[in-house]
């Protein structure tokens, strides 16, 4: 294999995406450290806290059971700073549009657009758009950016896992990869699956109103799913985290679709799901609570950390237990 081309698993959010931010696109652009690598920056202008993310979407079919790129921009961009603890202010829209492109999904994938900015209550204030001649792009990709203000003290990294953490997920995993996977390979399923694809800064806010300070970590589990987030989390942390294989909620059609296929429900990507990484104390109360909100329903507690370096293991169904990595290569592309 060429080491020199770049492959399509360099985009899967796994082993080779990070392999690239490693050694080449963070060391030539800005130099942060690991602990420092989480779902928006923190910056501070005259004496207020900043979350600021970006992030370009080339979702494959453009419109899926459950949602479509344009919402799927921005609740993904939205998400990214409510995992910073941040409000969601300002967002950014830059449209690259292949030559020949249908006005009619255009005008669906903006209005869903709009409809996403003003249920998450952030404004678009600015954009810019591109027209590439046909066969240069794939009908459509979206890049946005926003800007959240942290009104709180509390520290929320990828780097703050302690010991005794339990890990909760605010509902069923795996949802929104097999749902753009199913309309992407013409599956006939017996039930629909859906996208969970929403924005989360408004369950965000309830966790921080119940728990604050014990909330330690917050990240949503999109490109390469739980496992590659909590190996994500455990390396800034240098922690273990034991996953019980009995405790993740997952919709049984997902389930099904997984086990046909051979896929894992821990790698398939999600676009409305959450980790919070919360003290032991806090985290009885948080899930009652998280359970009251419509995206926290099926709220679980699914594991918990301990002291170790960088690993993630899982206990499973059997009984026994196997070490949980991150995804190698590019199980399912162009997810979001």
């Amino acid at each position: 294999m060429n080491k020199d081309l770049i492959l399509l698993g360099h985009g899967s959010g796994g082993k080779l995406s990070h392999q690239l931010l490693d050694d080449l696109i963070i060391p030539t652009l800005s130099g942060i450290s690991r602990a420092g690598q989480n779902d928006a920056a923190v910056v501070e202008h005259g004496g207020q806290r900043l979350a600021f993310t970006t992030d370009s979407y080339v979702v494959d079919p453009i419109f899926f059971p459950g949602g479509n790129i344009g919402g799927l921009a921005v609740n993904g961009t939205v998400n990214d700073l409510a995992m910073m603890g941040a409000r969601p202010l300002f967002i950014s829209v830059g449209l690259i549009i292949e030559e020949g492109f249908s006005r009619t999904e255009l005008a669906e994938v903006l209005s869903s657009m709009r409809g996403a900015a003003d249920a998450a209550g952030v404004r678009i204030v600015t954009g810019d758009t591109k027209v590439v001649p046909r066969g240069k792009a794939d009908r459509i990709f979206i890049n946005t950016s926003g800007v959240g203000a942290i009104e709180h003290s509390f520290a929320i990294s990828g780097a703050g896992a302690r010991t005794g953490d339990k890990v909760i997920v605010n509902g069923t995993i795996g949802d929104h990869g097999i749902a753009v996977m199913a309309r992407r390979e013409g599956l006939e399923l017996e039930t629909d699956i859906l996208s969970d694809c929403a924005p989360l800064n408004g369950l965000v806010a309830e966790i921080l109103a119940e728990a604050g300070e014990a909330v330690h970590v917050l990240r949503d589990p999109t490109r390469g799913g739980v496992a590659t987030t909590l190996k994500e989390i455990a390396l800034q942390s240098d922690k273990i985290i034991t996953l019980h294989e009995r405790a993740l909620p997952l919709n049984g059609a997902v389930k099904g679709v997984c086990s046909i296929l051979g896929l894992d429900p821990l790698y398939v990507a999600n676009e409305g799901k959450l980790l919070a990484v919360v003290a032991p104390e806090a985290a009885e109360r948080l899930l009652a609570r998280m359970k009251r909100h419509p995206l926290g329903h099926g709220a679980a507690i699914i594991g918990e950390v301990g002291d170790g370096g960088g690993k993630v293991q899982m206990e499973t169904a059997v009984g026994g237990v196997r070490a949980v990595e991150m995804l190698a290569g590019e199980q399912l592309p162009r997810i979001c």
